[in-house]
């Protein structure tokens, strides 16, 4: 046990660089959430339930929002940075060192679909080792995430992911307003361009809804 826990300091000490000591690691919020969760998780396997349940949720306070399923497996040097609103299911499995940034779940897909489940059937992901999971990530389902993947911020993830896949989310559209009539009208900031008067320049994700300006002449080209 002192030897995970000294392993756990090492971990955290290698992979934030915010963190440059020793001393300074056994703040981190990872650590509670972690030490409590080995507790808790033995606790949960030997039918105390209650016990593992009351000791999660003082973990859950004391690491700022991380809040791991005593059930939940979780293999060494398990790296957590920041943990808030970070959730793992009762029948989730962590891998060996594994990165998981803050508001990842790994979750089920709904209580309609799980009471159709076998008793002690998986339904929750299961994380190969040395896998990232970027912050915002949410993994759902009896899913497996293989070995030395990387799931981006904001990824949804429904289905399993071969090994060494990457995972990544669409990224946000950046809008520019097209450029202001030489008279500004009543009541518009001078300089601003009217409403819907946007462009899409970069990033796939949601155009204005309301309805684009003509194209202006550059716009317009021969066909071949």
């Amino acid at each position: 046990m002192i030897a995970r826990a000294v392993e756990d300091i090492t971990t955290i000490v290698a992979r934030d660089p915010s963190v440059r000591s020793r001393g300074e690691a056994l703040l981190h919020p990872a650590l509670p959430a972690l030490w409590s969760h080995r507790v808790a998780h033995v606790l949960h396997r030997r039918g105390w339930r209650r016990g593992a349940r009351a000791l999660a949720g003082l973990a859950r306070a004391a690491s700022g929002g991380v809040e791991i399923h005593p059930g939940a497996r979780l293999g060494r040097r398990v790296f957590i940075d920041h943990g808030a609103a970070l959730v793992i299911g009762e029948t989730a499995v962590v891998g060996d060192d594994v990165t998981i940034f803050h508001q990842v779940t790994l979750g089920a897909v709904g209580w309609w679909r799980d009471a159709e489940r076998d008793d002690g059937e998986r339904r929750h992901p299961s994380i190969g080792d040395r896998v990232v999971l970027g912050a915002g990530a949410t993994v759902l389902g009896p899913v497996t995430v293989g070995d030395d993947a990387l799931i981006g911020a904001s990824a949804l993830v429904q289905t399993s992911v071969p090994v060494s896949a990457r995972v990544l989310a669409s990224p946000a559209a950046v809008l520019l307003p097209h450029p202001a009539p030489a008279t500004d009208g009543p009541g518009r900031v001078p300089g601003t361009a009217p409403a819907g008067a946007l462009r899409v320049v970069a990033g796939t994700g949601c155009r204005p809804s309301a309805t684009p300006p003509p194209p202006t002449p550059r716009d317009h080209r021969p066909s071949a």
